[in-house]
């Protein structure tokens, strides 16, 4: 994949795959493997930051932990749709939040983290408010790319011994993946920011460092939670991205899966339950790279039956946070 972008160089494109890599990796060992000063990896950090809205945080990984995961389609009145959005943009157990179809719908992942917050939402609330005309949840049901796998990965910035040098060591699982309650606050801590320290994460849980130091290795090494990069795709000159709700015959469902997630434009791609049975996230250029993505790659997917496509007008949130309006 080619970057066309006046915004920033090479060394910070470099710096954004081996943060999406290692999220917690000293700026010195960084800076070793990309050939820089620890000053200068800090400095470009503090100027994606401020430029592209780059975070590091953790997520939790809903598909190994479990848990269900819904992606919410809903039509709103126009005037509403931003209300919506902000207010779904609030809970802990939403991303991906989108206005979409003209500021007409808005498009939110879903991870409740109970059966009774599941009901609260699709059950309780949003049924209830009256600016919501329509309501289409659909379960997803098998991760074909994006979690733990990045899109920044896609633009080949770093070399396989680079990879290889900042690529953590995480030891082997004990166990299967999930949270203890007494975890819960670490976990809360690394969502706000994914590169606190020992001493910082020390403080917000009230446990000893050795005991975070384990309890965030043991986190990791089952899945529960990896760490991931939030920033805005414009500064590397990809200004659009759109939902695809994709839909395929049965016997094609995984191998159309598996042809996505190979495909650059694709950052997200879910098998579902409903009408379309794969959702996707296309992350391009302009309207005219859409276009030529589903008229080409995607038009000729054999397997491919049929493609609703959902630019998003506005992104409101992505992984843990609210985007600046």
């Amino acid at each position: 994949m080619e970057r066309e972008s006046d915004a920033f160089d090479a060394l910070d494109l470099q710096l954004l795959a081996a943060l999406e890599l290692a999220g917690r990796a000293p700026f010195s060992r960084i800076a070793a493997v990309l050939g820089v000063s620890d000053q200068t990896v800090a400095r470009r950090y503090r100027g994606l930051t401020a430029e592209a809205g780059l975070r590091v945080v953790a997520v939790r990984d809903a598909e190994r932990l479990g848990q269900d995961q819904w992606m919410l389609r809903l039509r709103c009145t126009p005037d509403s749709s931003g209300a919506i959005a902000e207010a779904l943009a609030k809970r802990p157990d939403t991303g991906w939040i989108g206005l979409a179809s003209g500021g007409t719908e808005v498009a939110c992942m879903s991870r409740p983290r109970s059966r009774g917050d599941q009901d609260d939402l699709l059950l309780g609330k949003l049924p209830r408010t009256p600016s919501i005309v329509e309501i289409r949840a659909q379960q997803l049901l098998h991760r074909f790319y994006g979690g733990p796998t990045g899109w920044i990965g896609k633009f080949s910035a770093l070399t396989d011994d680079q990879i290889a040098a900042l690529r953590p060591e995480v030891p082997a699982a004990s166990g299967p993946a999930r949270i203890a309650p007494e975890d819960e606050p670490l976990v809360a801590a690394l969502e706000r920011d994914g590169r606190a320290t020992y001493p910082e994460l020390q403080r917000a849980t009230g446990r000893s460092e050795s005991a975070v130091k384990r309890s965030l290795a043991a986190l990791l090494a089952s899945g529960a939670v990896y760490i991931d990069i939030e920033y805005h795709s414009e500064i590397l000159g990809y200004s659009l991205a759109a939902l695809l709700w994709i839909t395929t015959s049965p016997g094609a469902l995984h191998s159309v899966g598996e042809a996505l997630a190979t495909h650059d434009e694709i950052a997200y791609a879910s098998a579902t339950a409903g009408p379309s049975n794969i959702v996707a996230t296309a992350v391009v250029r302009d309207t005219g790279a859409l276009y030529a993505y589903l008229s080409g790659r995607l038009g000729h997917l054999e397997g491919v039956q049929h493609v609703e496509t959902t630019p998003f007008m506005r992104r409101v949130k992505q992984l843990t946070y609210r985007m600046p309006g």
